[in-house]
């Protein structure tokens, strides 16, 4: 069996680092300020300044755990997880979108609950703690832009939906101070719950799709399967899979027929090339296969032998 596995290199120890940092500083200041606006809203009587304190919680908490797995991914092989911990990341991404279903479940019933008993609001408190809620998101969505990998992309759409939920909040104070008219403040608290809904489903429906093994959305498992199978010197592709171990890495692993199996080494750098170059997979395992062997049919089912040629 030829076997090509790619491993974190320098770069990407340093990237990891980098990301780890990243999250780390995103982190005290999401934290830190959603107690702020969480206390402001309180004292001002404030349902979306409330809403959007426990928004910036659940995103403290996706940042926490996601600098958690961050550094608990970076943890070498083990004779017990001989694929690393890499999927540690992807567990945490889905708890925390359960937790985020659980306070979309809360704000929306308080919010139901003021728009048929209204409570006063002190529209200028709103103001001002949402102002500042929106600079700390603001600040917080610019370091983590440099960084790299899912891991950072998923983090990073959870402080645009907190950035997004000030807005809302910055909205209500304003109507508030300016018409008096409070109901504006459980109607975008549930404009919030609506934001932090999407973002939990799809971050559910991801994980749920990595936990599956399941092809990566941006790949076509037939159209690999026929790149491959369209090389000169190969003469089928079968048993074809291609999965995520983790939410940085994609895999890939299947049995190629060979017109000469002397050919195997050049033609084995030619496929690694096209597998990185043309789909962005690194990490692949190829089994040769003589041309004396029976080329299996071409099939989607069961193994999953996607790439022939005819004979």
């Amino acid at each position: 069996m030829a076997d090509s596995h790619s491993h974190a290199s320098g770069h990407d120890h340093g990237a990891g680092a980098g990301n780890a940092r990243r999250l780390s500083l995103a982190l005290l200041l999401t934290l830190g300020f959603a107690g702020v606006e969480a206390v402001g809203g309180w004292l001002a009587g404030s349902l979306a300044l409330i809403g959007d304190a426990g928004h910036m919680l659940t995103d403290a908490t996706a940042l926490g755990m996601a600098a958690l797995a961050n550094r608990v991914a970076r943890r070498p092989p083990t004779e017990r997880h001989s694929f690393g911990l890499g999927r540690v990341e992807v567990l945490a991404a889905f708890v925390n979108g359960l937790v985020m279903l659980a306070l979309v479940a809360g704000i929306a019933w308080a919010a139901v609950d003021r728009l048929l008993e209204p409570q006063p609001v002190h529209g200028a408190m709103v103001l001002v703690v949402a102002g500042l809620g929106l600079l700390v998101n603001v600040a917080a969505a610019w370091i983590l832009r440099g960084g790299e990998g899912l891991n950072i992309r998923g983090a990073l759409l959870h402080v645009m939906g907190d950035l997004l939920g000030s807005v809302a909040a910055l909205a209500s104070g304003a109507v508030i101070l300016l018409t008096g008219w409070t109901p504006v403040d459980p109607l975008l608290s549930l404009v919030i719950c609506a934001l932090i809904l999407y973002a939990s489903v799809n971050l559910l429906r991801d994980g749920i799709h990595v936990l599956l093994e399941g092809v990566p959305q941006h790949l076509d498992l037939p159209e690999v399967g026929e790149r491959l199978a369209a090389e000169p010197g190969v003469l089928s592709v079968h048993d074809l899979h291609i999965w995520v171990p983790d939410s940085g890495m994609t895999a890939l692993s299947a049995h190629v027929v060979v017109e000469d199996i002397r050919d195997w080494e050049v033609l084995l750098d030619r496929l690694h090339d096209i597998l990185r170059w043309d789909f962005g997979i690194e990490h692949a395992t190829l089994q040769p296969e003589p041309k004396r062997k029976p080329l299996h049919p071409m099939s989607l089912e069961g193994s999953c032998p996607p790439g022939s040629k005819a004979g």
